[in-house]
């Protein structure tokens, strides 16, 4: 699955952006769910969330938290963009299957609304299946997504889908705060998760001027062990040489896997991190503006499987990959 998130990212990154439709066709399809997505930031309808969370339930799009990571944020985006209206949206997604639920829910929970806690007691008699989850939530001391942790590669799907909905650029500092793990030398899991924030943030501000002067701006002022990374991801996209960045990252990855700790290599460890790369592989194409070419991050648990068995063999290199030395 790794190979699909680089392999998506190597096309998408030198297509153009769509124009955007003059009609709002009815959502049938992952595809033209994405293809909302992407453009909402630049022309926003928080008013069409609730059919397309309803469609993307129907399609089955919604019930792995792994792979529905980019939708929890993207949701959450709308509803932190439009409190006075987050109620009546919320409200207008219902009913739902149980699987989907968990999904709204958590983006209520990391939407940043003021009475998020609120919002979801008020709903869970027309949630009674997730009554539990609602509950934890409430009364957990549940974080909100700008301060969860960027070490879990879902962490960063959910911030780019927040950004997907709002064009904030905070989602996109924390996810330079993954940065400094793209140099791990002993954690293969942070490895890859700080080389997907990498690899990402090059990617997007290769179609994005206002992502590099951010980046710009913000390499002057961070720490070192982040304005080393990020001047090196600027350096990439300025000489038009982000697949750099992915040599780099298959290389220290390849490296740490056959020299690094064998105990980070379990098939657990692996599922996540297909799921991960699934939903990466759709960022990249949304925010890069072609959705069309990122819709296998939508499709479900049984690539999502078979994502990790690929991960966790021994034949995990960048030949394998289909990269070769390309």
């Amino acid at each position: 699955m790794f190979r699909l998130w680089l392999a998506l990212g190597a096309i998408v990154m030198f297509l153009p952006a769509p124009a955007l439709a003059a009609a709002a066709p009815r959502f049938v399809s992952g595809e033209q769910i994405m293809q909302w997505v992407t453009a909402y930031r630049l022309k926003p309808a928080p008013g069409r969330l609730p059919e397309a969370v309803r469609a993307l339930a129907d399609l089955g799009q919604l019930g792995d938290e792994e792979s529905a990571a980019v939708h929890i944020g993207f949701i959450a985006g709308v509803l932190g963009d439009n409190q006075m209206k987050a109620a009546k949206l919320i409200g207008a997604m219902l009913p739902l299957p149980p699987d989907a639920q968990s999904t709204v829910i958590k983006a209520v929970a990391y939407s940043g609304l003021p009475n998020w806690r609120g919002i979801l007691n008020d709903f869970v008699t027309r949630m009674p299946e997730r009554r539990v989850l609602i509950d934890k939530l409430v009364t957990g001391g549940t974080p909100q997504l700008m301060a969860m942790r960027v070490e879990e590669g879902r962490t960063l799907d959910m911030l780019w889908g927040y950004y997907m909905a709002t064009g904030s650029y905070q989602p996109v500092q924390r996810i330079l705060s993954a940065l400094p793990y793209s140099d791990d030398k002993n954690d293969l899991e942070k490895l890859v998760v700080g080389s997907m924030a990498k690899w990402t943030l090059a990617s997007n501000a290769a179609k994005n001027q206002g992502l590099l002067e951010l980046y710009k701006s913000e390499s002057a002022v961070a720490p070192v062990k982040v304005s080393k990374p990020l001047k090196e991801v600027i350096d990439a996209v300025e000489l038009a040489e982000t697949g750099r960045i992915k040599k780099q990252a298959l290389a220290a990855i390849d490296e740490l896997k056959t020299k690094g700790p064998a105990s980070r290599r379990t098939a657990a460890w692996g599922t996540e991190l297909g799921a991960t790369a699934i939903a990466v592989g759709c960022v990249v194409a949304g925010v890069t503006g072609h959705a069309e070419l990122g819709i296998p991050c939508v499709v479900g648990g049984a690539l999502t499987q078979a994502a990790g068995k690929v991960l966790t063999s021994d034949s995990w290199s960048a030949k394998a990959l289909g990269f070769g030395g390309n």
